[in-house]
């Protein structure tokens, strides 16, 4: 059996390579150069973000059936990967936040900035299908930290090689695209 806490780690550490709050993340490392106050915004805004989006998985799992359950699931994965190939737009110099503390403007930018994104709809679809939802919710807020945690600290290296995202994106869409045809291809079984 696949245990819910890697699966939700590893499915949220692809699809937040090359997302606009890992860019967030070198942005506010650049600006504040304080990576533990950030790193632990990162981590608080996730955690309520993520158990709030698995908690409407759970609510959502218990009005769909199990075959209407595999549908909803490998199209949301096969729309997550359509999604990662599209870019997210990032101004260079525009600042998305004023300074009040490194802590406090990294929590409540992530907080916003991942409200409908892929990482908490990928979230939402993980806790529907996985149990129990503290594994989801704890996986998916390692992926990420493991995906945000070497942006904030190697910010510099990563924002003078940008280009690299780019086919990141191309990587991350291709597995969604895979564990969506693997979740259709059991729907009709």
């Amino acid at each position: 059996m696949i245990d819910a806490f890697l699966v939700s780690t590893g499915v949220v550490a692809i699809a937040e390579m090359g997302d606009k709050t890992q860019l967030l993340a070198l942005v506010l490392a650049a600006r504040f150069r304080k990576p533990l106050p950030i790193v632990a915004g990162i981590f608080a805004a996730t955690i309520f973000n993520h158990f709030a989006a698995g908690w409407i998985g759970v609510l959502l799992a218990g009005f769909i059936s199990h075959e209407v359950l595999r549908w909803v699931v490998g199209i949301g994965f096969l729309a997550i990967a359509a999604w990662a190939l599209i870019p997210d737009q990032y101004e260079e110099g525009e600042s998305p936040i004023k300074a009040h503390g490194a802590f406090i403007a990294t929590a409540m930018t992530f907080f916003l900035a991942e409200m409908g994104d892929k990482t908490q709809i990928a979230t939402i679809a993980l806790a529907v299908k996985y149990q129990p939802l503290w594994q989801v919710v704890a996986g998916t807020t390692l992926g990420m930290l493991l995906a945000d945690v070497p942006a904030v600290f190697i910010g510099n290296w990563i924002s003078a090689r940008m280009h690299i995202l780019r086919y990141v994106r191309f990587v991350a869409a291709a597995i969604f695209a895979l564990m969506g045809v693997l979740a259709l291809a059991g729907a009709g079984s």
